[in-house]
């Protein structure tokens, strides 16, 4: 099958790009003499994460449960679930250990430490477990300054039925730099937070500790990891039109787009009409901070070349709106493929993948879906 012969909108996985992007992360990470450790919601698909761990199950990080069981059933065993754990799914993390022997919960509240180990001293076992760290995100994690979370640690290190594996923080303040040099200034922020934290709980006596850090626009600016285990980026396998925004990557290497036709052509409005709303790209603004008229993706060819003059205006659940000097001359019937602006909840709206070289489809993938 050819690209054209799919029904629209489809989700599309280039795979040269995409093998070309998880072999530049593994070079990547072996350069800042780091464990590579995948965030795999960006497609929550087995097949993509062997390609990124370099053909067989690696260390994966997961938001999901579901992502979680569906990578245990391909053979992944060490899997971190690296979003707080609900305090009201502790026995399901419990359970998970029968199918990935090596998973770890994330953790920032003693309530859920002390459910997480009483379930486990239930079971008649011991769970792995890294406490979260705010690095200046203030999603979630623990004030690495504030005595209570030096206390936290030491506790999980103590608690006979949880095993305190390491500190972990995701900087997500990156995506808000405008060029490879803030991120870097965010990446050293990160990276100097999780590092000197994991010091002074060693010295409280935790014994020694993983650091995990990363997202890709850190991932891709930082100048050294001294200090860090392991990496954690995502989106990198994808990359998207927010990434080429902020410098991260050029569009070129986004392998991921959403193939559309067009639907009608309004030449006195100036606009065309494709079959790819906000159910097919997400409504995410995208990097308005470096762009306020970015508008919601990149429009490419068939071929996968940028058509200039072209823009996605708007969107509506099913509809999305072309503007630009050459969008009205396109014809009614036309293949284009979309970039959106982040490729990771554009990807979670679709049920399947094709995975194409060049404009033939060589697979269709079934990602997790679900919590």
């Amino acid at each position: 099958m050819r690209i054209e012969e799919l029904a629209t909108p489809a989700a599309l996985v280039d795979l040269d790009r995409l093998e070309a992007n998880a072999r530049w992360a593994l070079d990547r990470a072996a350069e800042l003499s780091v464990r590579l450790r995948p965030h795999v919601k960006t497609h929550k698909c087995p097949e993509i994460g062997l390609i990124q761990c370099g053909g067989k199950p690696g260390p994966v990080t997961v938001s999901t449960f579901a992502e979680a069981r569906a990578f245990a059933r391909r053979g992944f065993e060490d899997i971190l679930l690296a979003v707080p754990l609900p305090l009201r799914r502790a026995a399901e993390a419990v359970a998970l250990l029968e199918e990935a022997p090596a998973a770890a919960f994330l953790l920032d509240q003693e309530a859920t430490a002390a459910t997480l180990a009483a379930e486990a001293r239930r079971v008649g076992t011991v769970v792995p477990v890294h406490l979260k760290v705010n690095a200046g995100f203030h999603r979630a994690g623990v004030d690495p300054a504030s005595p209570e979370a030096l206390a936290l640690g030491v506790r999980l290190s103590r608690d006979p039925f949880l095993r305190l594996r390491g500190v972990l923080t995701h900087a997500g303040q990156a995506y808000g730099a405008r060029n490879p040099e803030e991120a870097r200034q965010v990446a050293r922020l990160e990276r100097d937070t999780a590092a000197d934290f994991a010091r002074r709980l060693e010295e409280a006596g935790t014994g020694p500790l993983e650091v995990s850090v990363g997202s890709t626009p850190a991932f891709a600016a930082v100048d050294h990891l001294r200090g860090v285990t392991e990496v954690r980026p995502g989106n990198y396998v994808f990359f998207d039109a927010f990434q080429a925004a902020v410098g991260a990557a050029e569009v070129g290497r986004a392998a991921f787009t959403v193939l559309a036709e067009v639907t009608g052509v309004y030449h006195r409005r100036g606009t065309a009409v494709v079959n790819a709303g906000s159910l097919a790209l997400s409504r995410d603004p995208g990097p308005l901070h470096v762009d306020p008229h970015c508008g919601f993706g990149v429009v490419l060819d068939l071929a996968g070349v940028p058509l200039q003059g072209v823009k996605v205006l708007s969107l509506t659940q099913e509809h999305g709106v072309l503007g630009g000097e050459a969008a009205a001359r396109l014809q009614p019937g036309a293949l284009v493929r979309i970039v959106p602006n982040h490729s990771c909840l554009s990807a979670a709206l679709f049920e399947r993948y094709h995975a194409v070289r060049g404009e033939a489809v060589e697979a269709e993938w079934r990602p997790a879906r679900g919590w």
